[in-house]
Order: C-alpha cells, then structure tokens, then sequence
C-alpha cells in the first residue's frame, strides 16, 4: 500500500514505509504457480517517467530498505547521466558539441554507446540509437500523430545511421560527420539503470530480488521462496538469509507474467527467470488510426516507417540493458532474423507477437531459445 511518495529521510526514520505486499496472483510480476509464495517486500520511486520498484522475499534481509533507497539512488543517477531531456547530461553534451570535433565520453555511458553500435552492426541496423528525428517526425514527441509524406522521411534519414557517426573506442570519443546528428539511448536507459540497481544490491549482500522498471524491463536475482515450478533444476541450499526458520528453501527464479497485448486483462504467458533480465518493446499503448491503417510509436530506422509485423517482442538476456536493446531490434526484424539471432546466441531467447491477417484481429505467437520450462504459455 502507498500513498504519498516518502523522501529517503522518511524511510529512514521509519515515519513512512510506502511496502506494498504482493501474492502470487499479482498482474505486475508474480505468476499463477499453484504454490503458496512468500509475501514480499516492495519499494518503489518515480524516475525515468515511469515507476521503479524493487521487492525482496519480506523478513529475508535487514538491510533490505536501506539497499533499496541505494539502488534507487543509481536509477536516478543513470537518468541524470544519460537522459536526452536533462541538459545537463553526458548524452545532451555529446549532442552539442560532436558535429564540431571528436568528444570524450564518460566511460560508463561509452560502453552503453559502443555496445548500442556493436547491436546495429550485428542486427542489420534495426536498432540505431541516431533514429529519434524519424520518432520526432511522425508525431510521437509531442503526441501529435501525423504521418509524414515520402519526402520528408527520406529527408529526415539523411540526418539518421549509425554510419553517420565515428566511435574511436581506444580513445572513447563520438564525432558526428555532419550537423543536425543526435544520439538517444532511450532504447537502453532503463535497462541500463536496472544493471547498475542490481550491482548495488548484490554489493550490499542482498542476492534475492526482482526489480523493474514500468514493468517493461525487469532483472531478477535468486529466487522468491516459496514459488516454484515443477523443475528439475531446483536448488536447496540450507543457507540462513535471516527467515524465522533460518533456512531458504531456494527456488530456480521469479515468475513474471506477461500481459496479452490484444486482451486486456488477460496473460500471455509467464517466463521463469534465473538470474536474467527481461526486455518488452510493444505498440499496444503508443500508436494511432489513420485511414484505416494502424502506426506504431517503434520506427524502424533503415525505411523510416514504423514496424508493422510484430505486435510485442519479449527477451530474456544475461543483463537488463542487452533484453531492452534486443527486443526493440526484434520488433523490427522478421521473426526468421530473430530466431537465427537466438540460435547464433545461445544467451538470448525471444518471445514475439505477431500480426496475423487470417483470421481478422488474431495474433499468433513464436519463440524462440527458451530452456525447457522456463515459459509457459496461457
């Protein structure tokens, strides 16, 4: 339960807790299991324009709260350095000044760049971090959808492409090769922040959560006690992690439930992760209706025009950031380049929704590089 938002004095002293307790049956992570989980412990903070919070088995770790405000702390200091709209960010500077000479960049927003490179290389360019002017364009910045003509597409792409840009990784810098280029890693942003919550929980000793950000993105480590599927892989370790008992029965992760995005209200499927991340790009919520045809806010860079075969694209990578990146460039490729990316990486698995025109208004569903019961389908 949460009211309003408590400062970090407030939790500290105890004044306000703003725990939420969640079952099994809850929409936003936990899945349907069948088995009697363990309440937990949720905390929560706006950042990023959407809500962050991260739950832990309830009782299982003292530091707990104070872990939580620290990894809360690291997504707002991630907003900070990486946000297009803060003028003061390492991404708006490189913005200002890269057409005119090569700029350093700070190393921990240089990783996210170059691995964003290395992605449009490896998936053809259907993931480019240049590409908000084609956003811009048709409408999607202000909420003024508006389908741009030809020509004006073609015009904005000479100004988008990765190849647009000289990466020197040896010295870390960005140069633009002409004016009027722009960087955006809106497309890795909270899955970066994700990451970087999660190493500072794991370094305060908590080695059992879930965090999300939006629901969208989400990271797990260990497990929730007491859910669990029926797996081979379960682990038992009888470590004391401060239950009333003193022993963990450990399970191999935490269920997330994905919602149906033509269905309101109903699950798709739900995905065990182990120690993973998980990633969801999808259209069901920014798109709009004109002369019949249905434009979503996902643009693929190489036409200018939005993705119209996938409905939802979902991945399951070893970190947050990488699930984000993917699953925005899996929206865009053909489901066919998606399952040989997944067996080209063993690492990577990928749920898609995809268009189907027979009958009318039906989807049908792939995936792709799951281990055995790790997803199960509604």
């Amino acid at each position: 339960m949460t009211s309003k938002q408590p400062s970090r004095r407030d939790f500290l002293t105890g004044q306000t807790f703003s725990e939420k307790i969640r079952n099994a049956a809850d929409e936003a992570i936990a899945g349907e299991t069948g088995h009697q989980a363990w309440p937990l412990l949720t905390l929560s903070r706006e950042a990023m324009a959407t809500d962050f919070e991260v739950s832990f088995n309830r009782g299982q770790y003292p530091q707990a709260t104070a872990a939580a405000l620290e990894a809360l702390d690291e997504v707002e200091r991630l907003e900070r350095l990486l946000s297009v709209f803060r003028k003061e960010s390492e991404i708006s500077s490189i913005n200002r000044n890269a057409a005119r000479e090569p700029i350093p960049v700070d190393p921990e927003a240089w990783e996210l760049i170059w691995l964003c490179h290395r992605l449009t290389l490896e998936t053809d360019g259907a993931i480019d971090i240049t590409a908000s002017p084609l956003w811009r364009l048709w409408g999607f910045a202000k909420h003024q959808k508006t389908v741009p003509t030809q020509v004006e597409i073609q015009a904005t792409l000479q100004n988008t492409g990765d190849s647009l840009v000289q990466f020197d990784p040896d010295e870390k810098t960005v140069h633009f090769l002409k004016p009027g280029i722009e960087l955006n890693l809106g497309c890795v942003g909270k899955g970066a922040a994700l990451d970087a919550a999660a190493r500072r929980l794991q370094n305060a000793g908590i080695n059992h959560f879930l965090m999300h950000g939006g629901k969208s993105s989400v990271i797990a480590r260990g497990g929730r006690i007491g859910e669990t599927w029926p797996t081979p892989d379960r682990i038992t370790d009888g470590t004391t992690d401060g239950t009333t008992d003193g022993t963990i029965d450990r399970t191999t992760g935490w269920t997330v439930g994905i919602a149906h995005p033509m269905r309101h209200g109903q699950r798709l499927a739900e995905i065990r992760l182990c120690n993973e991340a998980l990633g969801t790009s999808g259209s069901q919520q920014q798109f709009f209706l004109h002369q019949g045809k249905r434009y979503g806010h996902i643009i693929d860079p190489r036409t200018g025009f939005p993705a119209e075969q996938v409905l939802m694209s979902i991945v399951v990578a070893p970190t947050a950031v990488l699930a984000d990146a993917l699953s925005t460039a899996f929206f865009v490729l053909t489901h066919e380049q998606t399952a040989a990316y997944c067996r080209s990486h063993h690492e990577i698995a990928a749920l898609l929704v995809l268009t189907d025109d027979s009958p009318p208004n039906r989807c049908r569903i792939e995936h792709f590089g799951f281990q055995a019961n790790q997803i199960r389908l509604a």
